[in-house]
């Protein structure tokens, strides 16, 4: 059964196997969520962005693989955070609508969009990896954590351009990974990296189709390669989370956005436990 079987205008079908496959291992892989028609439309907008056509202010548009100082025309993987706050003309596009239906079949209802991101990683640069990481290392903890991140692929996703790879049946592990930061200093740089044994750990490589989807929750060990061909790798992310996981992380102040208040992203995820030198009480 291919996609053009299971789309029903905003809705996506998700087979019973499917949903078994993401309990199980934190993830899943569905295929023509979009067809070319769709994905084309989305395009045309995310070269609007990568071209800095549409405004996205401080550090919404940076560079996921190095520092925040990098100049945007060497960026490895171009990171725009909310785009649809930035062009609101985006929300309630085909694919939000459609991966909205996905979520509430793998995650139940009272779900809603918590925030949207686009990663392009620049052809030929080996560094454009993100490296490995669980969502909730970033996040607030909240009582109610489910999840349905929705990864689009807007070019086809391969291991030579760094396509997805999980660690399956990560999220069942009692407590998230040890994290730290890329560069040691997360005033340098957002991103986080995981403890992972890449000899020993189940890591499953997922290569996917443009219009293809990934989904995975909030505690599974995720990342990606570096980009050693010669296209870029394009990818849309929006994350469905429950309501009152976004309404509480809303009146905390955190956005996902990389411009919220420090004192904001010091008191989430890893940098609610590991605060920077300045802020640690001396003993």
């Amino acid at each position: 059964m291919n996609g053009a079987d299971r789309r029903d205008g905003d809705n996506y079908r998700v087979l019973p196997e499917e949903i078994e496959r993401f309990a199980r291992d934190g993830y899943v892989h569905l295929p023509g969520v979009l067809d070319e028609v769709e994905v084309a439309g989305i395009e045309a907008v995310y070269e609007r962005f990568l071209r800095r056509e549409i405004e996205v202010p401080g550090r919404d548009f940076c560079d996921m693989s190095g520092d925040y100082r990098r100049d945007a025309a060497d960026y490895s993987i171009v990171n725009v955070m909310l785009p649809r706050r930035y062009f609101p003309a985006w929300q309630g596009n085909i694919y939000e609508r459609r991966a909205a239906s996905i979520a509430a079949q793998l995650q139940g209802e009272g779900l809603v969009i918590d925030y949207d991101q686009l990663l392009a990683k620049r052809p030929g640069r080996d560094d454009a990896v993100f490296p490995w990481h669980q969502d909730m290392a970033y996040w607030l903890a909240t009582p109610d954590p489910r999840t349905a991140t929705c990864w689009l692929a807007i070019d086809d996703s391969t291991v030579a351009n760094g396509c997805m790879r999980f660690v399956a049946g990560s999220h069942r592990e009692p407590e998230l990974r040890r994290h730290r930061p890329v560069t040691g200093d997360r005033d340098d740089s957002h991103a986080l990296v995981a403890e992972v044994d890449e000899e020993h750990d189940p890591i499953r490589v997922v290569p996917i189709r443009r219009g293809d989807v990934t989904v995975h929750n909030e505690r599974v060990v995720h990342g990606s390669g570096g980009n050693t061909s010669t296209d870029w790798r394009r990818a849309y992310v929006v994350a469905f989370r429950s309501r009152a996981t976004v309404d509480a992380e809303r009146r905390r102040g955190f956005t996902h956005s990389h411009n919220d208040a420090p004192e904001v992203l010091d008191s989430v995820g890893f940098a609610a436990t590991n605060p920077p030198p300045e802020r640690r009480e001396t003993p």
